[in-house]
């Protein structure tokens, strides 16, 4: 079978997947500027094809073509409402502040859009059944949104921060270095996250430690 045909074999086989899984939302904070402004701006039906759109994505980067390599969800729902941050997942519900959209300086679409890639990742992603770092779990999510093209303007670029677990835009950036220096790393890196996790993981995909790595990394952009 030639490649092209087999590439769109797998979409088919992904899109198929995207839509046994049910999406939902809804806006509970219509009567306020960031609801309305969700509803003009975003709308309900756009959010519910990014939820599908996203849960695909994830499921390319992660090399998880079968229900059998992934989390078992059935539904994952957003929940627009005010209240204080920008958005978190619980129990595959994602909780969108109002309160940030109607605050939001700029493409409010854009932005959500790379906030819901975001958080259906974590509905996706194994977390080494809870005793993976917190910050790689948030620098995992964070690299979907940035090799989805979602990343905003105001994340640190390569080589930046403090720590390779600092989480977010930081661990998503070196995530980002690890992947160029085996293709599917992180993808691997999930799959051993299944059943527990170890620093040592990295060691074993990349042949250094996490902390020889973070080194090399500050290094390549030091200048």
């Amino acid at each position: 079978m030639e490649a092209s045909s087999v590439a769109l074999l797998l979409a088919s086989l992904l899109f198929s997947a995207a839509s046994a899984v049910d999406y939902t939302a809804t806006n509970n904070a219509g009567g306020t500027p960031g609801g309305a402004r969700f509803d003009s701006e975003i709308g309900l039906d756009y959010s519910k094809q990014v939820l599908a759109d996203a849960s695909s994505f994830c499921w390319s980067i992660f090399q998880q073509p079968t229900e059998a390599d992934r989390r078992s969800v059935q539904r994952i729902a957003l929940i627009v409402e005010s209240m204080d941050g920008v958005a978190y997942n619980s129990n595959d519900e994602i909780h969108l502040s109002a309160d940030y959209v109607a605050g939001y300086s700029g493409d409010v679409r854009t932005e959500i859009t790379g906030v819901l890639y975001h958080e259906v990742t974590h509905s996706w992603q194994w977390n080494g059944r809870g005793a993976a770092n917190g910050g790689l779990i948030e620098g995992i999510a964070d690299f979907v949104r940035l090799k989805a093209g979602y990343a905003p303007g105001h994340w640190v670029g390569p080589g930046g921060g403090d720590r390779w677990d600092q989480g977010y835009d930081v661990t998503a950036q070196f995530l980002d270095y690890c992947e160029g220096l085996m293709a599917g790393f992180v993808a691997q890196l999930n799959a051993k996250m299944r059943d527990g996790y170890s620093d040592d993981f990295f060691q074993q995909l990349l042949g250094k430690t996490v902390d020889q790595l973070w080194t090399d990394y500050k290094a390549q952009y030091s200048g």
